[in-house]
């Protein structure tokens, strides 16, 4: 091809470029290859754009008339034409492979991708097991001396930063990982070997056993040290909580990917979350009290629900008498008067923290469907 993409040859090269030479040669006013000299070379030469202003000719043009181009056309149309009887080539779907194949395909591929990545996973359970040790000295034995308002306070606090700190490296540790791995999807589903469905349900379910390692190994840290109840309900209550809010923030890490063009774009939205997280989580202010205009943030708010789910299912059932604000009242009604947790509404939080994680897959999922951001 010339510049501009016209065709000058198209067709068989030939032994040592034999048919090629014989084409050219065949043209009025062309030289001769010289004995020894490289076809290749010769011919580049020979069709450049300065030859032909010097030879008043268009190869492109000449290729055009030539035999060589009107035997390629007819080898078209002949080959065109559909035998008697043959039925017309189509496809029932976009991909050679139904959804359950290309989503064992796509897990098979990011178990491996994930197990050859131990900088991203090692870095997130050694930071897990490192902040669950200070947490655990800080807050040392804290989880039973209630005496007043400030002891729930600590150990409530104790439960922000241990899900927080957690979920906030998390979704700030897969974005640029996830941002990698876009592209190669990008490139792949061009391709049609899998849907954007697949991958990111694929995507989404890889995360679990990891999240399962580091919720494990958080829990045998934290809840010996800071002395939470040792009963079997409290235990799985919040090893369950923890294990769904890790989810949420991966996914909410995930998503901010799908709707974003590039790293620093996600991160940038990743620090507004953690603020909204902050700000709307009932720690820093209790739901009683954010204003009503404002109060349904709290409710979409995965560490709301976080929080509730971790004080109620340890402290709902606590009938011990403290002294809160100038008033002796026991526990669990503290708990129910200033920050509106009830351990009668468990059942409740309990289905939403589990319904956060699948509506975050589910838009992550949409938007690597609707959104591509490949420049290319």
């Amino acid at each position: 091809m010339k510049n501009g993409g016209k065709i000058i040859y198209n067709g068989p090269i030939g032994e040592r470029s034999s048919k090629v030479i014989e084409y050219f040669e065949k043209i009025s006013g062309v030289l001769k290859v010289k004995s020894n000299c490289n076809p290749a070379a010769w011919m580049m030469d020979l069709t450049s754009t300065s030859m032909e202003v010097q030879h008043n000719m268009d190869f492109a043009i000449l290729y055009d008339e030539s035999s060589q181009h009107r035997d390629i056309v007819e080898l078209v149309e002949k080959l065109s034409i559909p035998i008697p009887n043959s039925e017309i080539l189509s496809f029932s779907h976009r991909f050679p492979r139904n959804g359950w194949i290309q989503l064992k395909a796509c897990l098979w591929k990011q178990n491996l991708t994930y197990w050859r990545s131990p900088e991203y996973n090692l870095r997130r359970i050694m930071l897990t097991v490192i902040s669950a040790l200070v947490y655990g000295v800080l807050f040392w034995k804290r989880a039973k001396i209630l005496n007043d308002e400030q002891d729930l306070f600590n150990v409530f606090g104790a439960m922000y930063l241990g899900s927080t700190t957690i979920g906030s490296y998390n979704h700030q540790s897969i974005i640029p990982f996830s941002t990698t791995e876009r592209i190669v999807m990008y490139r792949e589903k061009f391709a049609g070997m899998y849907s954007s469905w697949s991958y990111s349900f694929a995507q989404a379910a890889i995360e679990i056993p990891y999240v399962f390692i580091q919720v494990v190994l958080y829990t045998l840290i934290i809840y010996p040290s800071i002395g939470y109840y040792w009963t079997l309900h409290k235990f799985i209550w919040f090893f369950y909580t923890t294990f769904c809010s890790s989810l949420s923030y991966i996914y909410v890490g995930l998503l901010l990917v799908s709707l974003t063009p590039n790293v620093q774009v996600a991160t940038i939205l990743a620090s507004f979350f953690n603020t909204m997280q902050t700000l709307f989580s009932g720690f820093i202010l209790p739901a009683p009290q954010i204003p009503k205009w404002w109060v349904w943030l709290y409710y979409l708010t995965p560490t709301s629900w976080t929080l509730d789910a971790l004080l109620t299912s340890q402290y709902g059932n606590i009938e011990k008498e403290v002294r809160a604000f100038g008033e002796t009242k026991s526990v669990s009604i503290f708990l129910n008067d200033y920050f509106g947790f009830h351990k009668d509404k468990l059942s409740l939080v309990a289905a939403v923290l589990i319904a956060f994680p699948f509506v975050l897959i589910i838009l992550f999922s949409f938007s690597i469907e609707k959104f591509n951001f490949q420049k290319r």
